[in-house]
């Protein structure tokens, strides 16, 4: 198992960014390593830290501004070569069609419910960090 694992949480809502960072903690498994946290309040730094790599999932909001995290994941899926899975923050289940459209490996409603972020985030990380892992991401 590697040392730690990198999250990558993009809104330009510092509040935002601040949720998802207390709702995963340090730790959203005790099977997975410890989690560090890169935050990016902007599009272009999005793509800075991926094209660095070493990311191993992302949390984007879909209702950043003016990019939101759903036409970034599009964006990044399309451009990035393996790009880390991506959990969405969408304003409303209605949104998880759009979620789709983006690419988006998981999805969960905003505000931030800290069990089913750190639920899906856990799935997403076992499956970058062993691949052979078939677990599903709720949507």
């Amino acid at each position: 198992m590697q040392a730690t694992a990198t999250v990558l949480v993009y809104s330009d809502d510092a509040n935002t960014r601040e949720q998802v960072r207390l709702a995963i903690g340090r730790r959203p498994s005790a099977d997975l390593p410890p989690v560090q946290y890169v935050e990016c309040a902007t599009q272009p730094a999005v793509l800075t830290e991926l094209e660095k790599g070493g990311i191993d999932v992302m949390v984007l909001d879909g209702e950043a501004n003016p990019a939101g995290g759903m036409g970034v994941c599009r964006q990044v899926k399309d451009e990035i070569f393996r790009c880390p899975p991506a959990l969405v923050l969408i304003g409303r289940p209605q949104d998880a069609w759009l979620a789709t459209w983006s690419r988006a490996d998981a999805a969960i409603t905003h505000p931030v419910d800290p069990v089913a972020l750190t639920e899906a985030l856990a799935v997403l990380l076992h499956r970058r960090l062993d691949p052979t892992t078939k677990a599903v991401a709720h949507r």
